[in-house]
């Protein structure tokens, strides 16, 4: 193995000194014997993901009683949730499953963009709903005022567009590393840490935009959520009649579970990773996890939780 990864390194015509990889090895479990039935568990994810998902963006396109603000934003989630599961899971199951560990750097690069970009559009649209059901509950009589089709279309849009400057730069860093020692990356997919650690010269610019996007696609969304949750709270103790203050808590179910699922393990791994070393299979199955199973389950979620979907 030692004498196919060197030979997959090639040398930039720049500077001898520089080294850009004609391809990465992703290494994936540690010898874990029967790993192949969890990537096959994956493929059902998968599967269940794709129908979930899809049903979710079908109902709300043809059911023109859902053509709202708010589900526009669901409608972005459920788009967000199938891209991201579309840009890790067949991948991870090719890799592994069918033993094709090498992927091209261009392909690499890729990768790591369209995982990473869709995460954010997962987390940025948990967060526009929170600011939906904060308007809907605190502002009742003026939500059809503030919270629009246009507001909605157009805060979704911003969204995007940081989501794609914020990763392109994010991808663009990655570009000016030399990979001299291994191509070897311990994870399942590109991921950004793993890569940025076998570079030869410095990558204290990618640890810094590394530690910068973690904040803004996980950390600040979730503070901001758990604000918006506590201004809610005192709309709801105003509330004189009780039954109100039921139905009110009701509209917010669905939205709490998914923000409990989609950030409170990711969030725990990352503390935990700066808190004390985490075997790196044990990570590899957490994140994988966490990456995949909240998009299988946001849609049932919904479904299952709201009424107008219902």
């Amino acid at each position: 193995m030692a004498a196919n990864l060197s030979s997959m390194q090639s040398v930039s015509t720049t500077n001898a000194t520089f080294v850009r990889p004609s391809a990465f090895y992703i290494n994936g479990f540690h010898n874990i014997p029967h790993a192949k039935y969890y990537y096959m568990f994956l493929c059902i994810v998968y599967a269940v993901t794709v129908l979930g998902n899809s049903f979710i963006i079908g109902v709300i396109y043809l059911a023109h009683t859902l053509h709202t603000a708010k589900y526009i934003a669901v409608f972005n989630l459920a788009l967000s949730d199938l891209g991201g599961s579309s840009a890790l899971i067949p991948k991870l199951v090719d890799m592994f499953l069918f033993e094709n560990q090498y992927i091209s750097y261009e392909d690499c690069l890729a990768n790591m963009f369209f995982v990473f970009f869709f995460l954010a559009l997962q987390s940025f649209s948990l967060l526009v709903l929170a600011y939906d059901r904060v308007v809907a509950i605190c502002f009742p009589l003026r939500y059809h005022a503030i919270v629009t089709k246009a507001t909605m279309t157009m805060i979704i849009g911003v969204m995007w567009i940081v989501s794609v400057f914020i990763f392109v730069l994010f991808v663009a860093l990655v570009t000016r590393l030399s990979f001299c020692r291994s191509i070897v990356v311990d994870s399942y997919f590109c991921d950004n840490g793993p890569i940025f650690r076998i570079a030869c010269n410095d990558n204290s610019v990618n640890r810094i935009m590394g530690l910068v996007c973690i904040a803004v696609v996980i950390y600040i969304p979730l503070a901001l959520i758990t604000l918006s949750y506590f201004i809610i709270g005192f709309a709801l103790l105003k509330m004189s009649r009780g039954f109100e203050r039921i139905k009110a808590m009701k509209t917010c179910t669905a939205h709490l579970i998914l923000v409990a699922i989609g950030y409170l393990p990711i969030s725990s791994i990352y503390v935990a990773a700066y808190i004390t070393p985490i075997n790196p299979n044990v990570r590899i199955f957490n994140t994988a996890l966490t990456q995949t199973i909240p998009p299988m389950l946001n849609p049932i979620i919904y479904a299952l939780n709201t009424e107008e979907v219902m």
